[in-house]
């Protein structure tokens, strides 16, 4: 996986950059990794709805075809866009899902963080009160007694410190993940995040971790070339 460090971008010339990428590649184009930061800016992916986004002011507001609903991304906060030929790599859209998550787990317990997964709600959590703590959530994903997962996301307690929108063509990846390291949240409280509302969103310094952009993205780069190899 070849990795492209692109600085401070504006979000939809990438948005553009990622889709022509994936529409011109062939079956030996190498994968990419592109790690960024972008300006203010919420998107929207293909689930969005419009009452999710109730005071946007002055960030604009860009519709996508990534899956999910609206977010934020902005200035301290590490994307990352793994452009990936899932047959290739050998593996299936859900357990590319899980991979991503697994990297971004990695990536917080590098600077003393627990991530957490949430039944039905793709994304890394932190727990408020102990963001360190290894205590299992009583909502991380598991199967019910009838062997079904159960789908109620519940966040009493928790910040949302990483989230992911993805796309799939032709079995290639786009869009990617977003983590928090040292933004200004107020951005996040125009809209409700992912959907949910009222969810708490927090980055790495909120939660008293002091870490750089350039330290996050390159332990971040290197969990997701790991654990997204084949």
């Amino acid at each position: 996986m070849e990795l492209l460090a692109l600085g401070r971008v504006e979000y939809e010339p990438t948005y553009a950059a990622m889709q022509a990428f994936t529409t011109e590649r062939a079956p030996d184009t190498a994968d990419q990794l592109w790690i960024c930061e972008h300006p203010p800016v919420y998107t929207q992916g293909l689930a969005g709805k419009p009452e999710h986004i109730f005071n946007p002011a002055n960030i604009p507001v860009v519709q996508t075809n990534r899956g999910g609903q609206v977010t934020y991304h902005g200035p301290g906060q590490v994307v990352a866009y793994p452009l990936l030929d899932l047959k290739r790599a050998g593996y299936f859209v859900k357990e590319y899902v899980y991979r991503i998550e697994e990297a971004l787990i990695r990536t917080l317990l590098h600077f003393g963080v627990t991530g957490h997964r949430v039944a039905g709600a793709p994304g890394i959590y932190v727990r408020l009160d102990d963001p360190s703590g290894h205590a299992p959530l009583a909502n991380r994903p598991r199967k019910d007694a009838t062997g079904t997962q159960s789908l109620e996301p519940d966040f009493n307690g928790l910040g949302k410190i990483a989230a992911l929108g993805i796309k799939v063509s032709r079995n290639c990846t786009y869009h990617g993940l977003a983590l928090n390291v040292a933004m200004d949240l107020e951005p996040f409280r125009r809209i409700n995040p992912c959907g949910y509302v009222a969810l708490q969103t927090v980055d790495l310094s909120t939660i008293g971790v002091p870490v750089s952009w350039n330290d996050a993205a390159d332990v971040l780069s290197h969990k997701l070339a790991t654990y997204l190899a084949p």
